[in-house]
């Protein structure tokens, strides 16, 4: 049921985002991460998925306004998690549109088995499902699922080295990945493992997809967090 699933995780609690997004990737979905409902629409404004796990107390816009909101253009499963569980709450959450609601504290067990109900009432044959995933780079588009880059009808050859880095960045758009963090993911690989090689790699996968490589607008170092791949929105 898991297989090629990808998931959406919004928690304004780091922990909690790190730990729902290990144990779902141990449990054989894809799973990508936002930090509060600003960021969650940037990343859908790019990517589909194929089920939201939404926290509805968070800073700023809520949950619950999220779902409502988001049901006006998509149709994505929904699954809210609150630490109110009286029954007026979940009443709540079902008429902003979600599709299941569970309350805080959870067996992490328990949402997979929440997550996995709902993705089995969700038609086998939607076409939006088997779709390409890709993230539009200015003239350069991504193939996600195949781990292709084209420039209109040419492909845009990449290394084993810049294969993995455009992976890593793909899984969550419009997030900052630490060098730190890409050399451990490189290692996995058996590419180069030291932060002044991570430096380089980048260095050359920018002259692939941007304009101008001396002023990023694709592949942006941010300053004090390191890199991060930033789609044009609408991408298909």
């Amino acid at each position: 049921m898991a297989d090629d699933a990808h998931l959406l995780i919004v928690d304004d609690d780091e922990r909690i985002r790190g730990l729902l997004q290990k144990f779902l990737m141990r449990s054989g979905f894809l799973v990508s991460t936002a930090r509060d409902a600003a960021h969650a629409r940037r990343i859908l404004a790019g990517l589909e998925f194929d089920l939201i796990v939404l926290d509805v107390m968070m800073p700023g816009e809520d949950g619950m306004t999220l779902c409502r909101d988001l049901r006006k253009t998509i149709t994505t499963p929904i699954m809210l998690l609150t630490a109110k569980g009286e029954t007026g709450d979940r009443i709540s959450g079902l008429e902003a549109g979600a599709d299941d609601y569970l309350a805080k504290p959870f067996e992490p067990k328990e949402l997979l088995l929440r997550i996995n109900a709902i993705l089995r009432r969700v038609p086998a044959a939607e076409p939006t499902i088997v779709a390409p995933r890709v993230l539009n780079l200015g003239p350069v588009r991504y193939d996600i699922e195949r781990g292709e880059m084209w420039r209109d009808d040419t492909q845009v050859r990449l290394t084993a080295t810049e294969g993995q880095l455009m992976r890593i960045f793909s899984s969550q758009p419009a997030v900052p990945v630490s060098r730190a963090k890409l050399v451990e993911e490189l290692s996995r690989s058996g590419s180069q493992t030291q932060e002044r090689a991570v430096d380089v790699q980048i260095t050359r996968l920018r002259r692939k997809i941007e304009v101008d490589p001396k002023q990023p607008r694709y592949l942006q170092t941010v300053r004090g967090e390191g890199y991060m791949l930033a789609p044009d929105t609408g991408a298909a």
